[in-house]
């Protein structure tokens, strides 16, 4: 009963497995499916994963809100950072700290690597027991340009966390006083 339970929840990934080996062989026929699923069951049983706690639910129209404005946030900075290339001159860049208020390991991960994704920006630590997230950001005009990309920031996160997380993920958002001045973070810059 307790490996019918595990493949079960190993179903997606096995499904990804056979999935990506098609596409390594670069076609899809039975002997790559029988070949990808057997070499697929090898592997998550001699490498088991552990499994990730998935408590949250998925919302599709603030996943669709959440996707949107990922893929704007990808073209405007990307147009900001080819600008940045061809003008000349020194610029400024800074490395900032964000206190979050979600303690889900997979939120946590959604929020870094769409943050990460985005030209412009890379996730330098997550601080999993502090919730705080630092982040280099490669321009910067100003204090005030801080604190719209630490608002950000913030915005990606309740993106995510209404898109992806429980009911107690989205009630710890929406608590008052879950930040506070102190704990927004602080910001290194530098020229360039």
């Amino acid at each position: 009963m307790a490996r019918v339970t595990r493949l079960r929840r190993q179903l997606p990934l096995l499904v990804w497995l056979v999935l990506v080996w098609n596409l390594l062989w670069g076609t899809f026929s039975w002997a790559n499916l029988i070949s990808g699923t057997l070499i697929a069951l090898v592997v998550t049983t001699l490498l088991p994963l552990p499994t990730v706690q998935t408590t949250g639910r998925f919302r599709p129209v603030a996943a669709l809100r959440f996707l949107g404005r990922f893929l704007v946030d990808l073209l405007v900075s990307s147009a900001e950072v080819s600008w940045l290339a061809f003008r000349p001159g020194r610029h400024r860049s800074a490395i900032i700290t964000v206190q979050l208020r979600t303690d889900s390991d997979l939120l946590l991960t959604v929020i870094a690597e769409a943050l990460s994704l985005v030209p412009g920006s890379l996730v330098l630590d997550l601080d999993r027991e502090h919730q705080v997230l630092a982040l280099h950001l490669v321009q910067v005009r100003d204090q005030a340009h801080v604190e719209r990309q630490r608002a950000n920031v913030l915005g990606m996160e309740d993106r995510v966390v209404r898109a992806f997380g429980s009911a107690a993920d989205i009630a710890a958002l929406d608590t008052p006083g879950a930040r506070t001045p102190e704990t927004e973070g602080t910001e290194r810059m530098s020229q360039r």
